[in-house]
């Protein structure tokens, strides 16, 4: 199974390739979009075509995206929101199924507590995808969010044969 994560924002957009290979997590690519302070439309453009080209590039099975956080203000929240929704309508016109996560449920996953600093976030990415450097940290949250699905449907994949057998 091969997952595109994102972790979408209006000024920077993470995207995070993992691929699971047998019971091992690779990592395939992953970038950081720089969007700058030009008009929103613009931006929102970018981060369309940008996650377009990646699942492009990359064919994933399915895309997970970062759950917009309680913003500090409404316009922020809104901002944050219509960046995340250009990255999902991406998704949806290629035709890939996308599926959500919280940030807390994506830091558990990856550090072991929801309350994990970037820094963690990082670290713990760059140990488990098996990575010689650390990535910038928003392609860090995108993969960590791609490894997030991935333990989730190993989850799921556990349970239902648990349930078959009862």
């Amino acid at each position: 199974m091969r997952v595109l994560g994102i972790d979408p924002g209006s000024r920077i957009t993470g995207l995070g390739v993992v691929e699971l290979q047998g019971s091992d997590l690779v990592g395939v690519q992953s970038q950081t979009v720089r969007l700058g302070d030009g008009e929103l439309s613009q931006r929102l453009g970018a981060i369309h075509h940008a996650v377009t080209a990646m699942i492009k590039e990359t064919k994933p099975d399915v895309v997970a995206v970062e759950q917009v956080f309680m913003a500090t203000n409404a316009k922020a929240a809104l901002t944050l929101g219509h960046a995340r929704g250009s990255a999902v309508c991406a998704a949806v016109v290629a035709g890939v199924p996308v599926t959500e996560y919280s940030a807390k449920q994506i830091k558990q996953a990856v550090v072991g507590t929801g309350g994990a600093a970037k820094t963690q976030v990082q670290h713990m990415v760059r140990v488990l995808l098996g990575l010689t450097k650390t990535p910038q940290s928003d392609a860090a949250d995108a993969l960590a969010c791609a490894i997030c699905h991935l333990h989730s449907a190993q989850m799921q994949q556990k349970l239902s044969r648990g349930t078959r057998r009862a």
